[in-house]
């Protein structure tokens, strides 16, 4: 179905607005959505902070021609839709990425912006994969307490021997 002239212009200016608050994007492939499936996953992206959009790739195209970001735009077939979030960078990757995992064939990760620049489907999965911030303090804290909880460990059986 065609759009019109002004539609077209609204639809470019909302990824332009799209794409200067966000700090990564990601770019999603998706077949055999059904409605429930898409609101069920707006709804779960809602609350890790990701929005979602569904456009046409020649608007989304024309809309990051003009961005200014290195590199070259990524192939995307078939229908598209962007993820964004202006918070945590890895948030919309991993999302689509878990979401995709839930019902099969229906999602796929095409590509995206990561620290300005274009990323192919390959890095933006590996992007995908990457824990949240908190699970990542949480494994940097366990890495820094394991030498001094084997320190304390062995403290302990040199107290238990000279105990003895």
């Amino acid at each position: 179905m065609a759009i019109s002239k002004a539609k077209k212009s609204e639809i470019i200016a909302k990824v332009k607005d799209v794409i200067s608050e966000a700090t990564s994007i990601t770019f999603v492939g998706f077949t055999k959505l059904t409605v429930m499936d898409s609101s069920k996953m707006r709804g779960e992206l809602s609350q890790v902070g990701v929005k979602y959009y569904v456009a046409k790739k020649t608007l989304i195209r024309h809309a990051l021609t003009e961005s200014g970001y290195q590199g070259e735009i990524p192939d995307l077939p078939g229908e598209v839709a962007i993820a964004w979030t202006s918070d945590e960078v890895t948030a919309p990757a991993r999302s689509i990425y878990e979401f995709g995992k839930k019902i099969k064939n229906t999602l796929t990760l095409l590509g995206g912006v990561f620290e300005n620049a274009y990323v192919d489907a390959q890095q933006i999965t590996s992007i995908a994969m990457i824990p949240p911030t908190p699970v990542l303090r949480g494994m940097f804290v366990n890495v820094l307490n394991s030498p001094i909880q084997g320190l304390v460990i062995a403290l302990d059986k040199i107290r238990e021997q000279k105990e003895a």
